[in-house]
């Protein structure tokens, strides 16, 4: 076997034995881990309601992201853009289950691939794209998200759009993302301007 081959052969295999997890949505069932503080931005959308808290199990933290988008329609549809965000947890401390939370979730668009930091680095930091209030216009709110893991490394999928960033969020003090809470309006029906995604608040812990 050639160099090469043996080493895509040897990164291959510590790639699957990190990722080789059982993948299990936590829904709610760790919301009771205490956390030591809330990280959010100033840009978020007007309309919906905060949903429920989802945590990443205890002793474990938020490595990798993906993104749930509506891709845009074109001129005259409804778009929503933004309607969901997932957070993977670290697996350490749950075998061979790896736990996934995302809080409300809209009903449109499509899973991204996942994103992970390299380097065992977990998410730290955000941004988050917003669309500002039309008056006319079709409204979209939330459409993109950014997050900067512990080890200064910067992660985006490709999101929608309109709008623009804010400023980073704060990094989480002497600790990393464990939990989330998503700001949600829920479908408005036919002939009415659905937003999804509006806002979002990421829970850090030690």
């Amino acid at each position: 076997m050639q160099p090469f081959s043996v080493v895509f052969f040897l990164a291959s295999v510590c790639f699957a034995s990190a990722f080789d997890k059982r993948i299990v949505r936590a829904n709610g069932i760790f919301a009771s881990r205490t956390n030591v503080s809330v990280i959010s931005v100033n840009n978020g959308g007007l309309w919906g309601y905060w949903t429920w808290v989802d945590m990443c199990p205890e002793h474990s933290y938020a490595i990798g992201f993906s993104i749930k988008l509506e891709e845009y329609g074109g001129v005259g549809v409804d778009d929503t853009s933004l309607n969901g965000i997932r957070l993977f947890c670290s697996p350490e401390q749950t075998r061979n289950v790896m736990y996934t939370v995302e809080s409300d979730t809209g009903d449109f668009g499509e899973w991204s691939k996942i994103r992970w930091c390299p380097q065992d680095g977990a998410l730290n930091a955000f941004q988050l794209k917003v669309e500002p209030y039309q008056v006319v216009n079709d409204n979209t709110a939330a459409n993109n998200i950014k997050f900067r893991c512990s080890n200064g490394v910067l992660m985006e999928e490709v999101g929608g759009l309109f709008g623009d960033y804010s400023e980073w969020s704060k990094p989480c003090p002497n600790g990393k993302i464990c939990g989330i809470q998503t700001k949600q309006e829920s479908y408005q029906g036919i002939m009415i301007d659905d937003t999804s995604l509006n806002d979002v608040r990421f829970f850090c812990c030690n």
